[in-house]
C-alpha cells in the first residue's frame, strides 16, 4: 500500500492501490480449500474431509472479514475521523473462529488436525501471489544497457 505526506495534517492517508490483490488471494485460497476436499474425500476418512472443508470455509470467512474491517477503519482515518474499530471486535472474530471449531470437534464432526490444516488455506494462496509477482517481475523487467 503506498502512503503520501499530508502536508496541513502532518499524518498519512493511505492511497490504495488494490489491483485485485485481495480478489486474487481469495480466489487461489478458495481454489486451494476445493483441491484439498476434492482430493481427500476418497482417499481420507469423511472427517478429515469434513475438518478440511470447515477450516477452509472458516479461513474464507476470516480472510474476508478482515479485509472489510480494515477497509473500514481505513476510510474513517483517511476522512480525518477517529477509528471506530474496537479491539473486541478482532478478538471477537478469533472467538467465533475457535467456538465453531471446538463444538464441531467435541460433536466428532471433524478432525482436528484436518481443521487447522483448512484454516491455513491462507499459506498456498500466498506462495501462489509470490510465485505471480515473481513471473511478472521476470517477464516485465526493463532492460539495462
Amino acid at each position: 500500500m503506498k502512503q503520501i505526506a499530508d502536508n496541513a495534517g502532518g499524518a498519512l492517508t493511505p492511497i490504495t492501490s488494490d489491483d485485485g490483490l485481495s480478489r486474487r488471494i481469495l480466489r487461489s485460497m478458495a481454489v486451494a480449500v476445493a483441491l484439498a476436499v476434492i482430493v481427500s474425500a476418497p482417499f481420507a476418512p469423511w472427517r478429515v474431509t469434513a475438518g478440511l472443508l470447515l477450516g477452509g470455509l472458516l479461513s474464507l470467512l476470516n480472510h474476508h472479514w478482515l479485509i472489510s474491517s480494515t477497509a473500514a477503519a481505513f476510510s474513517v482515518v483517511a476522512h480525518g475521523a477517529k477509528p471506530k474499530l474496537k479491539l473486541a471486535q478482532y478478538v471477537l472474530r478469533y472467538l467465533f473462529v475457535a467456538a465453531v471449531v471446538y463444538f464441531a470437534y467435541k460433536l466428532r464432526f471433524v478432525s482436528l488436525g484436518a481443521t487447522i490444516a483448512g484454516l491455513c488455506s491462507f499459506v498456498p494462496a500466498l506462495f501462489v501471489e509470490a510465485l505471480r509477482e515473481f513471473y511478472l517481475a521476470i517477464v516485465h523487467r526493463e532492460e539495462t544497457n
